[in-house]
């Protein structure tokens, strides 16, 4: 290792803070676009920063997840589930697998797919306020509100029957885990198996759901059952976490709570802020590799080497956003980047705006003096694990 590879910054999987960068990614921030970093792994990855070079790399078509030998691929932490979101492919074939893929899912989550759902979320947040206030204050708003709210919209989108849902947890959190390499690798082989039963049960008696859509879409089995596996993994800790974080700034902002409550225009306008502000996709970056040697904001992208897009750092971007510190329903406009951008954009953000604006909607409206059972500085934030967001979340009212 060289002197100078030795004296680079080095990130950490340090939870983020809401409304808050860590002083190093400030100052990364600060002096450049982009960074030669050391990862968590300790390998050596370019560190994206700011939001306008953050969104012309999230259209550039070298930047993607193939990578000529894999098993040498740098890496932000090392995790079975992250290696296999690495391909050996050469950059063509993957770059035409994944428009293929998104050609198969966005019809599924239209505007009007969306519309058509919203009786089913809005029906799934009333069941689960019903038995989380029927239990009485406090409650784990995380582990009895969110989590399940996340986990019952995923399912029915991808096509988990409800008998099956709690073995999926298990898996899930099995997998997360990053101090149990090989219980995290039983886990996705256990998840594999999992997700190849309900492709033979789509495959019989195809639904209005993922699963089938990619059987009938005609990929292999394989890669059916893979990017089934990632939209399980990556759709429920993601929504559960944004719903955790944007309680806590709605819960924390009175003022502005009431102004969302009052006008469902301003109450998209929170949902947005909240996206910007909760920084509530957790610290485990994945893994994107420069397909071919690239110049790009004064430095030298070489091919092969692992460049990281931090979604919530170009949030916090002042060159972006007026007072990115400050939490404001009013924000306009609001580009934050929190769903990616171009052809990294997710295609779930129309169903995952609908769930958060549902669950604020109808929390804050039944629970209007709800407030946290500990102050914010106070709560527990998961650790060690591939997913971010809070452990527990207790509130009272």
């Amino acid at each position: 290792m060289s002197a100078a590879s030795q004296d680079l910054p080095c990130l950490n999987l340090e939870p983020p803070k809401m409304l808050q960068l860590s002083p190093l990614l400030q100052r990364l921030q600060d002096r450049g676009p982009i960074h030669r970093v050391r990862t968590p792994a300790g390998d050596e990855a370019w560190l994206v920063t700011r939001h306008a070079e953050l969104k012309l790399l999230l259209h550039d078509e070298r930047i993607g997840r193939t990578h000529p030998d894999p098993d040498s691929a740098a890496q932000y932490v090392r995790s079975p589930f992250l290696n296999l979101l690495i391909s050996d492919a050469d950059a063509e074939t993957g770059r035409r697998q994944h428009a293929e893929t998104r050609r198969l899912l966005t019809p599924l989550f239209s505007a009007r797919r969306v519309r058509e759902m919203q009786p089913k979320v809005e029906e799934a947040a009333e069941a689960l306020l019903d038995a989380f206030i029927a239990q009485g204050s406090p409650g784990d708003l995380h582990g009895e509100l969110s989590s399940p709210f996340a986990l019952t919209v995923l399912c029915e989108v991808i096509g988990v029957p409800p008998q099956r849902r709690a073995e999926l947890i298990t898996l899930l959190s099995g997998i997360a885990r990053l101090d149990d390499r090989d219980g995290a690798l039983r886990a996705q082989r256990d998840l594999s198996a999992f997700v190849a039963r309900l492709v033979e049960l789509k495959r019989a008696e195809p639904g209005p759901d993922i699963i089938s859509r990619l059987v009938d879409g005609e990929l292999p089995e394989d890669r059916v059952t893979h990017l089934a596996s990632g939209l399980l993994f990556a759709g429920l800790d993601s929504v559960a976490s944004i719903l955790d974080n944007g309680v806590v700034l709605l819960a924390t902002h009175p003022d502005q709570r009431a102004a969302a409550l009052a006008d469902p225009e301003v109450m998209g306008r929170a949902v947005e802020e909240v996206l910007r502000s909760a920084r509530a996709g957790g610290s485990v970056l994945p893994p994107r590799y420069a397909s071919e040697d690239m110049e790009f904001g004064g430095v030298t992208i070489r091919t092969g080497d692992l460049v990281l897009f931090d979604l919530g750092l170009p949030n916090f971007d002042e060159r972006a956003f007026t007072g990115p510190e400050e939490f404001d329903v009013d924000r306009a406009p609001n580009p934050h980047l929190s769903f990616g951008h171009g052809i990294w954009h997710c295609i779930g953000a129309p169903l995952a705006r609908l769930e958060l604006k549902t669950m604020f909607t109808k929390l804050f409206t039944r629970l209007p003096e709800l407030r946290l059972e500990h102050p914010v500085e106070e709560l527990r934030l998961k650790e060690g694990q591939l997913s971010g967001g809070f452990a527990e979340l207790r509130i009272t009212w």
